[in-house]
């Protein structure tokens, strides 16, 4: 805060030295500092060297003892800014010993440091100003400029001309005079205290003379306004109050005298002297004055005794001996002790008083002159007293004060605090939790442990509203029989529930009569829940009720005002919060819903291998994620493998996973080769946009050749596990994910013997926070080698148990996918080249008869005959050789005609008048499946048919009546 406008606030009739105190305390305020002092140049022959103190403010006496008188020639900091005119920052670190009686260069042993700077007029250099610093650290520009200001200041105020006055006989104006009347009161000035009281914080501030004149220790003044008037007469009291209220309505000065009980016991005579001080809108802040000492004899010895003896204070005495010299009807109070105590050493208290090394304390305060105080319990009563050691000429003086009300307002006061502080941490520990919680379990748990501990409450049910009953979605201490009662409940009924939505107010009741009695047909509700106290919170969010937060107690519980007002502000949290969660709950489940809707249902059943398959969504919080996996079958008993991943998480990255997945398959009608696949898939992924990524990998297993090829785009390998146990990651380019790749992809061609495993996942299962990739898949290895030829669905079980804990939480989803590869036995394959020749069609009819008897498919001859005829015919009319005819006996039968060309064979539609046209018409419908493949010497014609069937001569010629 800027204090220069509190100097121009200092009344203009106010004393030099009271001017002078009320500056030095602003500018102690302003460095932080432990004290300041005021230093004149006196004037006169031989004492034009000397600099006298003339103003202190906050130091006790004993402090400023050795600068009392100070040559300008020396090296204290008061000479120093003297002589250099100018600012002076003296450091001084800790010193021991005792004090010097003339300071040097050091401002004071054990003091950090002094700021000094002159007080100059028109014809020199007059005096300085010092603060005495409390930090080590020289005072900043700011506060420099503020000290200069002060100087500044008391120069100006020194150069004005004293008040009018009645002449002094005995004062005869010397030629050695100082120039300004204001030096010269401050050289002859008497000891007036000055006093700043704060009407809005209640704050009293008092210089050292005024605590003096006061008898306000210093040590223990705690600028409260109570504390001073407690110490005024109680029949001057009224008349104080008056002038001080008057001055104040009034805005003006103010002048009276009151008198002071002082601790010692005495009452004084003070005069007082003030004005009030007001902000910009005249609005009163406080008022400052001056205040001294206006009694004009002291009572007699005895008169103090007796004072001393009455006074409401505990007192003691001690003398040179440490003997009881004189102990008060206070003190016998407090002690349990009378007269009796008297002569004999203050050591025999020491038990009673259960003061911790009470000879070393007195010793102490003796010896540094200092008083000393600490708070006791007294014996028998145990009520707190302050006690206060205070040195004096003769001995030692013990004082009783009676804080007891002030401890226990203190501690209340403390408790209360305390309390505070523990429900603003858990309102915020609460908060914080219900930021975080994103479903409705998230929220009744961070309710239960939150809110039910610090009320003592035992249960708690969340029950929301749907449609027009209520059903629980988080509860805790309620067994299940209750829940599935009170599930269900009608919002129109008679019953605590219903009416706190209705009335949007909370119902409280303390105990199970005060239940029974509002809702007489629910009387058996209070027994059954186990419960004796309920809390009733109506949950509104966005203006509308959506559910109830029930709190319960085990006991009859009558809840505070402030319990219950804290409780209501819990459920608009709650509300809130509650209201979040059931709406990404909603979300969240509708994701779900779609993404596995994305996935397979079901993996189709396969000769060319076994299969099973794991999706774990991402830990609770998470979006949905982009993984799949996909088993696509392929002509020739050939078998697609993919598995996917669209990198980021939400509705549209699942979206983006189902159409990569129906693309996928799309492509894998065509029969391309894996890197054609993914070069496709990137074109797709790079037109969703640029902040489209995806990995994959497609892979091809040919169960007649056991060969399997495989690509990827991103992706972690497969891993291979061999019938001994051996797994292998092999070997191939990680390529770019989809969406930033440039094809070619490479091929990667792999023979899988029978029964192999091959082992597809993605990223999820391996990678995570506190785990590398690499580290990963060396886990996945160390798990596939230790079973590798047992049951496919315990083998996913077991490693996502052993990659995935249950208590770990995911932060991305997972696929897997185990596959257990099969090869086609040689004898049910075969296969014969055929001549270009017209004949070829009879020859291979011939040859697939004879195959079809070995394999027990007479059944199938006569359509396999019509089928291999057609295939051959268009092969001899349409394209070159070599020509290759191969049966495979498997699941179905398929047929397959290979040829040189590359020209790809389409159904068209024949008219009635066209001779040909019909014979892929012919095969479509005969087949189950059938279509084109291009091979690395050109391409081949297959089809697809089902073992078992009617296959009668009549079924044939319907076939045949209708492709005609």
């Amino acid at each position: 805060m800027d204090r220069r406008p509190i100097l121009s606030a200092i009344d203009d009739d106010a004393e030099v030295i009271e001017a002078l105190r009320l500056a030095l305390e602003q500018a102690v305020a302003e460095l932080g500092g432990m004290g300041g002092m005021a230093h004149m140049r006196e004037y006169g022959h031989g004492r034009e060297h000397n600099l006298r103190l003339v103003a202190s403010s906050g130091l006790p006496r004993m402090m400023t003892e050795p600068w009392v008188s100070l040559d300008d020639r020396g090296d204290s900091p008061t000479a120093r800014a003297v002589r250099a005119e100018g600012p002076v920052w003296v450091p001084a670190p800790p010193l021991p010993g005792e004090p010097a009686r003339r300071p040097s260069a050091a401002p004071a042993p054990g003091l950090p440091g002094a700021a000094s700077v002159p007080v100059s007029d028109p014809d020199g250099v007059i005096g300085s100003l010092t603060v005495l610093a409390a930090a080590r650290s020289e005072p900043g520009p700011e506060q420099w400029a503020f000290l200069e200001a002060v100087a500044a200041w008391a120069a100006e105020r020194l150069r004005r001309p004293l008040p009018p006055g009645p002449p002094q006989p005995h004062e005869k104006p010397s030629p050695a005079s100082p120039p300004g009347s204001g030096l010269r009161q401050a050289l002859n000035a008497v000891h007036v205290g000055s006093y700043d009281w704060n009407m809005v914080t209640g704050e009293l501030l008092l210089d050292e003379a005024a605590m003096t004149v006061l008898g306000i220790d210093p040590q223990t003044f705690d600028r409260r306004t109570e504390t001073w008037m407690d110490i005024i007469h109680p029949d001057d009291l009224p008349s104080l109050t008056i002038a001080t209220d008057k001055a104040i309505r009034d805005r003006s000065m103010f002048g009276t005298e009151y008198r002071v009980n002082r601790p010692d016991g005495t009452t004084g005579w003070i005069q007082v002297r003030g004005r009030v001080q007001c902000d910009e809108n005249d609005l009163p802040l406080g008022t400052v004055g001056t205040v001294w000492d206006s009694t004009e004899s002291r009572s007699a010895r005895d008169a103090v005794g007796r004072a001393l003896r009455y006074m409401s204070d505990g007192f003691l005495a001690l003398d040179h001996e440490w003997l009881i010299t004189f102990l008060n009807t206070q003190a016998e109070r407090v002690l349990g002790r009378g007269q009796e105590l008297v002569g004999h050493p203050v050591w025999d208290l020491a038990a009673e008083l259960d003061v911790p090394d009470l000879r070393a304390l007195c010793q102490k305060t003796v010896a540094l002159s200092t008083p000393t105080g600490l708070d006791i319990r007294a014996p028998g009563t145990r009520r707190w007293y302050h006690l206060r050691l205070v040195p004096l000429p003769d001995g030692l003086a013990f004082y009783f004060t009676d804080i007891h009300a002030k401890r226990t307002r203190d501690a209340e006061r403390e408790a209360a605090v305390r309390a505070d502080a523990e429900r603003a941490a858990r309102i915020a520990e609460l908060t914080a939790a219900l930021a975080s919680a994103t479903g409705a379990a998230d929220v009744t748990d961070a309710v239960a442990r939150h809110v039910l501990p610090p009320f003592g409450a035992v249960g708690m049910v969340v029950q929301v509203i749907e449609g027009t009953r209520m059903h629980p979605v988080g509860s805790v201490g309620y067994s299940q029989e209750f829940l599935d009662r009170i599930t269900g409940l009608s919002l129109s009924g008679h019953n605590a529930v219903a009416d706190a939505l209705a009335a949007r107010t909370p119902q409280f009741f303390s105990s199970p009569e005060e239940y029974v009695a509002r809702y007489p047909a629910l009387a058996d509700h209070p027994e059954a829940a186990g419960k004796k106290a309920w809390a009733f919170l109506p949950l509104v969010a966005s203006d509308h009720p959506i559910g109830v937060c029930v709190i319960s107690f085990d006991r009859p519980r009558d809840l505070t005002g402030e319990e219950r007002t804290l409780l209501v502000a819990i459920s608009g949290f709650v509300a809130q919060a509650l209201e979040r969660a059931r709406l990404f709950d909603a979300e969240h489940t509708r994701a779900q819903e779609l993404q596995r809707a994305l996935l397979p249902q079901e993996l189709p059943s396969l000769s060319a291998c076994t299969a099973a398959a794991r999706y774990l969504p991402a830990g609770q919080g998470m979006d949905v994620g982009g993984d799949w996996y996909d088993i696509i079958p392929l002509s020739s008993d050939r078998v697609a493998l993919v598995v996917g991943d669209v990198m980021g998480h939400g509705l549209p990255e699942a979206a983006t996973m189902g159409r990569l997945r129906t693309a996928v398959h799309t492509l894998a009608e065509l029969d391309l080769p894996p890197d054609e696949i993914l070069a496709h898939l990137n074109d797709i992924v790079s037109g969703l946009g640029d902040d489209s990524y995806a990995t994959c990998l497609y892979a091809v297993y040919d169960p007649v050749t056991h060969g399997c090829a495989f690509a990827r785009a991103g992706h972690p390998p497969p891993a291979v596990v061999h019938a001994d146990g051996t797994v292998v990651f092999p070997d191939s380019a990680p390529n770019p994910p989809l969406g930033a790749a440039e094809p070619p992809f490479e091929n990667v061609e792999l023979v899988l013997p029978e029964n192999s495993l091959l082992i597809l996942y993605t990223d999820g299962l391996v990678e995570s926070v506190d785990r590398d990739i690499e580290a990963g898949m060396a886990r996945l290895a160390r798990l596939l080698a230790e079973n590798p030829g047992g049951d496919l669905d315990l083998l996913c079980d077991k490693l996502i148990a052993g990659l995935l804990p249950v208590q770990q939480q995911s932060a991305d989803d997972a696929a897997l996918l185990a596959v257990r590869v099969h090869g086609l036995p040689p004898d049910a394959i075969a296969a014969w080249p055929l001549p270009l020749e017209p004949q070829a069609a009879g020859q291979a009819r011939k040859l697939v008869r004879e195959q079809l008897s070995t394999w027990s498919l007479d059944e199938l001859a006569m359509t396999t005959e019509l089928l291999v005829s057609e295939l051959v015919a268009n092969v001899v009319r349409y394209a070159r050789g070599p020509v290759l005819l191969r049966l495979l006996h498997s699941r179905t039968l398929v047929c397959e005609v290979s040829d040189g060309s590359l020209t790809t064979p389409r159904i068209r539609r024949a008219s009635e008048t066209d001779e040909g046209g019909r014979g892929l018409q012919l095969v479509a419908a005969l087949s189950q499946r059938w279509g084109t493949r291009y091979t690395a010497t050109g391409k081949c014609i297959w089809t697809e048919q089902a073992l078992t069937g009617p296959e009668s001569p009549d079924a044939l010629l319907a076939v045949l009546d209708h492709t005609m």
